[in-house]
């Protein structure tokens, strides 16, 4: 799925009025993209952005650099913490729970690192994060490389940690695929936050309307694409 639809979805979900009820957790894949959390610095990417092969875009989350591409499994939860615990550092180590729970089910040995956001496996980095919260609600979330081409890592200084390489789950069980790992995704989110799983239905998502997020920002380091202000579809 496209990036900016993915997160046209997101502001929709956000802006719904009955969003105080209902958590909502999206599984998805993207085409290759480099995505720039809202404080992130361009010292952290090796090419200019005008020459980027990829879109590139400043989106409002934390955090720094990342690629998303084919192979890799994107989570985006809107929760309303509210319900749940008003404490982002809580949210954070809760997502990391996750997916260690995830690769623990593959007899993966799972860590996180002191002092940093993510998850390890002996020594690579597996899954990053990036989150915003506005009013307590969630967007945004993790990224879980399955079995992604980590080329797309190379030109840039991922999250912004120089001294640890980026790894996949796929360098440990070279025959894992995204379809099989998402459903234990699903119940491992489900469980770690006390949710029941319901299937929703993509229809009920916007199928349009987010062209207007893609419009080249011209002011901002060349023609880097800035969707930190979207318009809700």
């Amino acid at each position: 799925m496209p990036y900016p639809v993915a997160l046209a979805w997101q502001e929709h979900l956000v802006s719904q009025p009955g969003r105080a009820q209902e958590d909502v957790l999206l599984l998805l894949e993207h085409p290759p993209v480099y995505t720039l959390g809202q404080a992130a610095r361009w010292d952290f990417v090796s090419f200019c952005p005008g020459q980027s092969p990829w879109p590139i875009y400043r989106v409002r989350r934390g955090g720094e650099v990342t690629y998303h591409g084919p192979g890799q499994l994107v989570g985006y939860p809107i929760l309303n913490l509210t319900f749940h615990r008003q404490d982002l550092h809580w949210y954070l180590r809760q997502l990391e729970a996750v997916l260690i729970r995830v690769l623990q089910a593959y007899g993966l040995a799972a860590q996180r690192q002191p002092g940093l956001t993510g998850v390890w496996l002996y020594g690579a980095k597996v899954a990053a994060l990036g989150i915003q919260v506005k009013h307590w609600v969630t967007m945004h979330g993790f990224a879980l490389n399955v079995c992604p081409d980590l080329a797309g890592f190379a030109s840039i200084v991922p999250c912004g940690i120089a001294d640890q390489p980026v790894g996949s789950l796929n360098q440990f069980l070279p025959r894992l695929t995204l379809p099989e790992v998402i459903p234990l995704v699903a119940e491992s989110f489900a469980a770690v936050f006390g949710l029941k799983l319901v299937l929703a239905d993509p229809a009920d998502l916007p199928q349009g309307g987010w062209q207007n997020l893609v419009e080249p920002e011209t002011e901002f380091k060349d023609r880097q694409r800035d969707l930190s202000s979207p318009q809700p579809p």
